[in-house]
């Protein structure tokens, strides 16, 4: 398994994160199974929000119940969860993060988060406001380290205007057919080329230089949710390539898949949400394949991304 340091933080982390947001109608056994074989795949950090399941913390409960710890276990690993969506629109309000990360905590049957994220962008911040709820978390040792999702670089200095912890990590949407996180810088300035287009003001390099890791979530999905890529006969040449590389390098195409992410010198995690043990030592293992300069490029334009 292909690891990582923790920017800020000085934790060794997985490349690959199990996310646990399908969890909630597996029995605990079935759940125990699937962390444990992430566990026995070098997969050091689980992923979850309080919204996951249905209803607030339902999936944290689930894990909690199925998945017991001792202290030397629960230190090894990275739990991380979000806050600040709720029904209609997004909140993050000092008395909303100080409630979810307690009821999180009950939930997973923890005493601290490893990570704390802030899931969707709320306009309505007041970065003050939220400092003063990271001081408390800080100071009850309720969580270790925080970070954001799908925020912009913008919106990411506006809160270090005022907070005072690093912000270690952004988890942002990413896989080889939605990738204009990269694929804006390789085809910028070209007039009339959606791809030219930034979506999110340069998040990718910014994320290098100010030393925030990157996770990428939805990782085989076409785009926003329209099912996955891996064995589409809408992207013949793009598959036939990962088979090709599959069997070169003796792993499942879904290997390929996380192969071409973590492939980037950016350090990116590759966040599973996989249900199957199966899958989840199938991109265990594609973590571990280097891809050449030329093998990476020759995925990114079978996607249908435009190199100039």
């Amino acid at each position: 398994m292909k690891t990582y340091t923790l920017p800020h933080a000085g934790r060794t982390v997985s490349s690959v994160v199990l996310g646990l947001m399908r969890i909630p109608k597996m029995s605990n056994a079935e759940i125990a199974t699937l962390v444990g074989t992430a566990r026995d795949a070098g997969i050091n950090v689980f992923d979850h929000a309080d919204i996951y399941g249905g209803e607030r913390h339902l999936c944290e409960k689930r894990f909690g119940e199925a998945v017991t710890l001792t202290a030397a276990e629960r230190e090894a690993v990275v739990i991380q969860s979000k806050v600040g969506i709720r029904k209609g629109y997004f909140d993050f309000s000092k008395e909303h993060i100080l409630a979810t990360v307690d009821g999180s905590l009950a939930a997973l049957k923890t005493d601290y988060l490893d990570l704390l994220l802030l899931h969707r962008p709320d306009t309505l911040v007041e970065p003050e406001e939220m400092a003063e709820a990271f001081e408390q978390l800080v100071a009850a040792g309720k969580v270790r380290h925080f970070g954001v999702s799908n925020h912009t670089p913008g919106q990411i200095e506006l809160l270090k205007s005022a907070v005072k912890q690093p912000l270690v990590a952004n988890q942002v949407q990413l896989s080889i057919t939605h990738a204009p996180l990269i694929a804006q810088g390789i085809a910028a300035n070209m007039a009339g080329l959606d791809q030219s287009i930034s979506r999110d003001i340069g998040l990718l390099d910014y994320s290098r230089l100010k030393g925030m890791m990157l996770q990428a979530w939805s990782p085989f999905q076409k785009g926003f949710f329209d099912g996955i890529f891996l064995g589409d006969q809408a992207y013949p040449e793009l598959n036939a390539a990962i088979d090709e590389l599959a069997a070169k390098y003796g792993v499942t195409p879904t290997g390929i898949a996380v192969a071409w992410i973590v492939r980037h010198p950016a350090n990116i995690q590759v966040v599973l949400g996989t249900t199957n043990p199966g899958r989840v030592k199938e991109s265990a293992a594609g973590s571990d394949v280097q891809l050449t300069r030329e093998e990476w490029y020759r995925l990114f334009r079978t996607a249908g991304h435009t190199l100039p």
